[in-house]
């Protein structure tokens, strides 16, 4: 998985123009706004797990020096989601993940709903679901 196709930007791309892709990916594929559609919700996964690796400066130098295998082999879901800003970005569009609050940003129903159901982290199975990308399962963020 390519991370800076998904997102369609260049591998020199600042993190501005790496959050202004994700913003359009994400406004584009949200499950609210694409109701029953499993091809958009796989690619609203994958922009989330493209914009946790790009957006973070030492995530993203691993991946550009491991490549997406090596890269997934050295990361867990846990790693990749850890101190992301998906869920305040998503709320600068007037898009609200849901009532999970817990200090994670309110992450939850709509991750939920496509990511393995209730309980745990609103990850929980996201990578499975997505093509087993990560070939890891989620205990939840401890």
């Amino acid at each position: 998985m390519d991370y800076y196709k998904i997102l369609d930007v260049d591998k020199k791309a600042s993190k501005e123009e790496i959050k202004k892709a994700y913003r359009k990916k994400a406004m584009k594929y949200h499950p609210d706004r694409n109701k029953d559609n499993k091809e958009a919700e796989e690619m609203f996964k994958k922009a989330n797990e493209a914009y946790a690796v790009l957006s973070d400066e030492e995530k993203r130098k691993q991946y550009d020096m491991y490549g997406s295998d090596g890269f997934q082999q050295r990361f867990s879901q846990e790693d990749i989601f850890r101190n992301s800003d998906i869920g305040s970005i998503l709320r600068e569009f007037g898009i609200n993940l849901g009532g999970m609050g817990g200090g994670r940003g309110g992450l939850g129903s709509s991750f939920r709903t496509f990511s393995g159901g209730g309980g745990g982290s609103p990850f929980d199975n996201i990578f499975s679901q997505a093509g087993g990308s990560c070939g890891q399962t989620n205990s939840g963020f401890g």
